[in-house]
């Protein structure tokens, strides 16, 4: 296979596996064996471009959801106001208090990891 037939194929089993394609989906997809997929997985290299791939494709999953969180919450303290029914009240004022009981969980568990991270760097530096 020539070097950019093989760049193609590792961009396109690398998509798929980023996916959630199994193996021979993934394969398939990419127009090779399950046996060289399994032969790609176990290359270091291969596996650290998956993981940021992975990793880029969240990044970029959690913006477009931070974006659209403002009209959501809108959305949701609409559903709160009464002429809808009590059921859709109810719902709408539980998804509320979840999300805003998560976001706070997170917020608090960021800080306290900032914070975690600057003793040890701070440790790490005193101990140089």
């Amino acid at each position: 296979m020539s070097r950019n037939g093989r760049r193609n194929a590792d961009d396109q089993l690398l998509m798929a596996l980023a996916c959630g394609a199994t193996v021979d989906n993934a394969a398939r997809q990419a127009g090779i064996s399950p046996a060289t997929v399994y032969r790609r997985l176990a290359d270091a290299a291969f596996r650290q471009r998956l993981q940021t791939l992975r990793g880029d494709m969240v990044s970029r999953t959690s913006g477009t959801l931070t974006a659209a969180a403002g009209e959501a919450v809108r959305t949701l303290l609409e559903l709160l106001k009464n002429p809808t029914s009590s059921s859709v009240r109810l719902g709408a004022a539980k998804a509320v208090l979840e999300i805003g009981m998560k976001l706070r969980e997170v917020a608090e568990l960021e800080q306290r990891l900032a914070e975690l991270e600057e003793r040890f760097d701070d440790q790490a530096a005193g101990g140089r």
